[in-house]
């Protein structure tokens, strides 16, 4: 018995001035510069440089000390960038003047420093355009196009917890407690950061209001992360560690109480909440950018489509080279305005099929003015647009039961008693398996009647004005052929009324969203019905594990960390 020994030939930069030790990237990490970046201590061993004893000093120092190693040094790092056509990360020592290669590396890089080290090594003749696709991460371009901490690693004393990292980026701000307050601040210029132990489309306007979004109940595809990610702000959800009281208006992380009001930094790509007004970097868009994402576009197989629920969003996602929009949920277009979504509950208080027909006809043109937005940034583009899904109760407004009565009292004219008796009839067990989807078109013919109405007024419009329309409608939460049968039929006979009635037609498909696991199942049924799917992985995913996505996040991590599951169900496609 006895402890095994290691024998190796060492070389040693402690051995007087003509020695020394360094390390470096053969180009500079950060900007992607084509220029040696390192340091390199005269006298001293490795450790010495990364253990903080001594301060090293520039690599370009050693030009002086060292003219010969320093020459050898260039040379070598050159051979290594031609042989691995890579950035390198490089540790040397040198032994009274003659240079030791110790160990080289692929190195660490920004996003800024990948694009530019990944054009410049096609334009020098290293790799080709298809290599230097490669070279880059989906997380660098986050880092581009979001902004971004200064240095991080200043910060990390402040962390007081860690969420999950739902839509990427920075954001700083003062914490607010409700959607209102939010649109409040950020109307009188301050930057915001919206405190919520959940959300739902009622505070899309305080949400879109907000620098970031931080929340104590939620997965990586709860309302929250996706409505933040099709905005591209910053987002941390299911931080479960958090107490959210409203009432007090505090925010509580352990011992630790923040006020409305204190200022809050959130990461977005990787979930850490911390304190104080930390220093941010603006993105850092450029000319390789373009040039890089034009050689993407040269090697894909796969058309990328954007979610856009609006006219301003729909021009976004086209300037940034989206083919189509692959989701627009319409539902976001009724909380644009307090005349939209005081529409919306009359219709939702409505008890006859006039009253909810009246309701409906106030909408029509809102919903249509949005499609001719859509329709026209995305010219000659296909347009996917998903009819009502949400289940009726998430357009009621939030608070207690009186104070809820009292406001729909107010906006749609009702008596107390028929409101509560209407709440009563919407409440629901389980709501996300409940009244939502193609089940409120069935119900209720004249809601899918309205929105089929109102984007073929808007494509015909459109059409006759020169703008190549492409729409696409797709039916939600279909179970069986016979749903989507029904709703197929109501809207080709709705289309061909408002063609008859515009005196124009266009092309158009109806489909359907496969996010029932029966669906799933039956799928060569429900496609004797269905021009084209989509697949709702988020509904699916719940369904299918039976996860809720916005509790998923208390047992989540524990699942991943003992190696129950491997990835996260709601990121990652199950096989």
């Amino acid at each position: 018995k006895g402890t095994a020994v290691n024998i190796q030939t060492m070389v040693f930069g402690n051995m007087g001035n003509t020695s020394g030790t360094g390390v470096l990237f053969t180009r500079n990490p950060s900007t992607g510069e084509n220029k040696l970046y390192g340091e390199f201590l005269v006298n001293a061993q490795g450790e010495d440089v990364v253990a903080g004893i001594r301060t090293p000093e520039d690599l370009d120092t050693m030009k002086s000390y060292m003219p010969e190693a320093y020459k050898e040094l260039v040379g070598n790092c050159e051979i290594l960038e031609r042989h691995y056509k890579d950035m390198m990360d490089i540790e040397f020592t040198v032994q009274e003047n003659r240079l030791w290669m110790l160990q080289c590396r692929s190195g660490k890089r920004t996003g800024k420093g990948a694009i530019k080290i990944a054009v410049d090594m096609v334009n020098e003749g290293l790799v080709d355009k298809r290599a230097a696709v490669k070279m880059v991460e989906p997380q660098h371009l986050d880092q581009l196009l979001h902004p971004q901490f200064e240095n991080p690693s200043a910060y990390k004393h402040n962390v007081v917890t860690t969420g999950l990292p739902a839509s990427p980026g920075a954001a700083v701000g003062q914490i607010v407690f409700t959607a209102d307050d939010a649109e409040e601040w950020h109307a009188q210029g301050k930057s915001v950061i919206l405190v919520r132990t959940e959300t739902s489309p009622e505070d899309v306007g305080g949400m879109h209001a907000a620098a970031g979004i931080l929340t104590a109940r939620g997965g990586m595809t709860s309302h929250a992360a996706v409505v933040a990610r099709g905005w591209g702000k910053c987002c941390v959800s299911g931080c479960s560690d958090i107490i959210v009281n409203d009432a007090e208006k505090v925010l509580i992380v352990g011992y630790v109480v923040i006020q409305e009001g204190e200022w809050l930094s959130l990461n977005g790509s990787t979930g850490e909440v911390i304190l104080g007004k930390q220093p941010l970097s603006p993105p850092a868009l450029s000319g390789d950018l373009e040039t890089f994402t034009s050689w993407a576009d040269q090697v894909r197989r796969l058309k990328v489509m954007a979610n856009a629920d609006t006219p301003e969003d729909a021009l976004t996602a086209r300037n940034n080279g989206a083919q189509g929009i692959g989701l627009c949920r319409t539902e976001h277009m009724f909380f644009a305005s307090d005349e939209r979504i005081k529409a919306v509950r009359k219709m939702i208080m409505a008890v006859a099929p006039e009253q909810r027909k009246a309701a409906l006809d106030l909408l029509l043109p809102y919903q249509r003015s949005d499609f001719e937005g859509i329709f026209r940034a995305m010219d000659g583009l296909p347009v996917t647009i998903r009819l009502l899904d949400p289940p009726l109760h998430e357009f009621l407004p939030e608070g207690d039961l009186e104070q809820i009565v009292g406001e729909l009292t107010s906006e749609t004219g009702t008596t107390e008693d028929e409101v509560f008796s209407r709440i009563e009839k919407l409440s629901e067990v389980n709501p996300m398996l409940g009244f939502r989807g193609c089940r409120l078109g069935i119900s209720y013919p004249e809601l899918t009647e309205m929105q089929t109405r109102a984007i073929f007024q808007a494509a015909v419009s459109m059409s006759n004005q020169g703008v190549k329309v492409l729409p696409e409608i797709m039916v939600p939460l279909v179970g069986t052929p016979q749903e989507l049968g029904h709703q197929v039929s109501l809207i080709r006979s709705t289309a061909k009324k408002v063609f008859s009635e515009m005196g124009s037609s266009l092309s158009y498909k109806v489909g359907t969203m496969i996010e029932i696991p029966r669906a799933a199942l039956v799928a060569d049924e429900i496609a004797k019905e269905a021009e084209f799917f989509s697949f709702g992985t988020n509904d699916l995913t719940q369904m299918t594990f039976g996860y809720s996505r916005d509790d998923v996040g208390k047992f989540l991590p524990i699942y991943l960390s003992k190696g129950i599951i491997q990835n996260d169900p709601f990121e990652v496609l199950d096989q």
